[in-house]
């Protein structure tokens, strides 16, 4: 199952979703182009990404 970022909105603007359930990894696509590839990151390599993201928003 896809779902967006809880930091989308719906006008259209440059969103990702990720998809749960799959161990070990974390299977991330544009949501505009949902038949499109996805790229797909380890776990470890996937937290340490939201992490530097939250910490430059500082969060």
């Amino acid at each position: 199952m896809w779902h967006k970022s809880s930091y989308s909105n719906n006008d259209g603007g440059g969103c990702v979703e990720i998809a749960n359930g799959f161990p070990g990894i974390v299977p991330v696509r544009d949501s505009k182009n949902p038949d499109g590839p996805a790229l797909v990151f380890p776990n470890d390599s996937w937290s340490t990404f939201i992490a530097s993201l939250k910490n430059q928003a500082g969060m």
